[in-house]
């Protein structure tokens, strides 16, 4: 919608740093034809002009495109009801289901029309779909490795699960906080990201993902798991690697 894309980009103008201003013609993989512009030397910092889409998302709908062509005509699940990635998929997947996370929802149940669900337990049937998607979704949640085993479940054998998550070049993930008890317990300095529902710094990180992530799926049931790294600079030398995981 017009007024949401000029709210993404009005937010995507606080993150201008004078020296990494760029503005290049392109292709955007979400909406076509396009200016790309460059706002700050990092992911978050290149956005597309028309659907404010950032250079994560542009990378995370590259790879989609490319290892699931058919995605189209399969039966997908998004971890997200908003942004310029949920709007490409509503526009090219005719059985799409997609939810968020309300912290004072029951899962299963809808705010505003909105599916409500806990990706820890998901009230989701097993091998419901062919797709599952996430964008910067995984840091974000306690448990990842009961996390990952759910969306395991609810894809059909052959599935793909394609998704970002902010990622190191460290071999191993570093644990920020945990929860024991029903309580965080913090095991490094918090550190919080924003969201539209939650507002700016409201959302803890409970780790740092490391070059391990793979494992991490494999250790989760699925059959593969990979980084692909192909779009890390397509967009004005930004971008990111995109983890697929296959089940088995």
């Amino acid at each position: 919608m017009p007024g949401e894309t000029s709210h993404r980009l009005r937010n995507a103008l606080s993150l201008l740093r004078p020296g990494a201003l760029a503005l290049r013609a392109s292709s955007c993989p979400i909406c076509g034809p396009t200016l790309l512009l460059r706002l700050a030397r990092e992911p978050i910092g290149v956005r597309c002009a028309r659907c404010a889409g950032s250079a994560i998302h542009l990378s995370l709908a590259s790879v989609l495109k490319s290892v699931r062509p058919a995605f189209g005509g399969e039966a997908v699940y998004e971890l997200s009801a908003r942004g310029p990635f949920y709007g490409f998929l509503r526009k090219n997947v005719a059985n799409l289901t997609a939810s968020e996370h309300f912290d004072d929802v029951p899962a299963g149940s809808r705010r505003d029309g909105v599916l409500c669900q806990d990706v820890q337990q998901l009230t989701i049937a097993d091998a419901a779909f062919d797709v599952c998607t996430s964008t910067e979704v995984f840091e974000h949640v306690a448990d990842d490795a009961r996390g990952f085993r759910e969306i395991r479940r609810v894809l059909k054998p052959g599935g793909m699960f394609v998704f970002t998550v902010p990622l190191s070049a460290a071999p191993a993930t570093v644990e920020r906080a945990t929860v024991r008890g029903g309580q965080v317990e913090h095991l490094l300095p918090p550190e919080y990201h924003g969201d539209r529902q939650r507002g700016q710094g409201r959302v803890l990180v409970f780790r740092d993902y490391g070059l391990d992530i793979t494992e991490r799926l494999r250790a989760a049931g699925f059959a593969g798991a990979a980084i692909d790294r192909r779009f890390e600079a397509a967009f004005l030398g930004q971008g990111c690697g995109v983890v697929v995981a296959t089940a088995r």
